[in-house]
């Protein structure tokens, strides 16, 4: 039965695709789970990091099983199984929390659309990243135009979404899309997070969000977030709501 584990070790989170019979390619159930762990994550704040892996050696992630999707109708389609994997992967994306893919294998069309919403990717020597969609007369749906452009160059998204071409490990690091090739991911990968747990929380997180709205990954929010923190240290907000549950006229110092 496909799955998504969430698994707790200290402060790390695990995120484990485990469908290996398919590959690890996402069923609603898988997408479904992965959103409700996404929120337990964000919100527990004994979880410091988090890391993306994957049962089997073969593949990561291939996408989308295809009999999750490939009776729907265009509007059923459009609307619920594109949008909603988008929404969800827009969530991993925006974590507040760093986020390591360890990319033990192959990671095509939405599994590569899943790692590219993590902070940092590590990937084995002999996994390979694709956009097969257009072999099934389908596009990228779950950010594979749009975020994928951001981290990788534009020729080489174009030679796996319009070419079938797929990229290997040493090109993925050439072009800064991976942090490390390594014939063991996860160890790279969780030396990387038990250094991120060491560092200070608040301070990572506003890293993250500010490095995220330079890049336009939701920076209106981003902004908004980053104000609303900063105005809610003052001692202004402080006597704005003791005023009113006073039922006062509020006295603000401006600090």
């Amino acid at each position: 039965m496909s799955t998504v584990h969430l698994i707790q070790h200290g402060a790390i989170a695990e995120l484990r695709l485990d469908n290996p019979a398919k590959m690890n390619a996402f069923t609603v159930q898988m997408l479904d789970q992965m959103a409700a762990h996404l929120e337990v994550i964000e919100r527990d704040t004994t979880i410091a990091a988090v890391i993306l892996t994957a049962e089997g050696d073969r593949a990561f992630c291939t996408g989308a099983d295809i009999n999750g999707w490939g009776d729907l109708g265009p509007a059923e389609f459009a609307r619920h199984w594109v949008r909603d994997g988008h929404r969800i992967f827009d969530r991993l994306a925006r974590l507040s929390k760093p986020t390591v893919a360890a990319m033990q294998g192959h990671a095509f069309g939405g599994g590569l659309e899943l790692a590219a919403a993590c902070d940092i990717r590590v990937m084995a020597p002999n996994a390979a990243l694709a956009l097969p969609e257009a072999g099934v007369g389908i596009v990228p749906g779950w950010s594979g135009t749009q975020r994928l452009l951001r981290l990788l160059p534009e020729p080489m998204v174009k030679e796996m979404a319009l070419f079938g071409n797929r990229i290997k490990a040493d090109r993925a690091l050439a072009c800064g899309f991976v942090a490390a090739v390594d014939p063991g991911p996860r160890t790279v990968a969780d030396t990387l997070l038990e250094r991120a747990i060491t560092l200070s929380p608040r301070a990572v997180e506003i890293a993250k969000s500010m490095i995220h709205a330079a890049q336009d990954e939701d920076r209106a929010a981003m902004v908004e977030a980053l104000g609303s923190a900063a105005s809610a240290a003052t001692d202004d907000r402080a006597e704005g709501v003791a005023a009113f549950r006073d039922k006062r006229k509020p006295d603000f110092s401006g600090r």
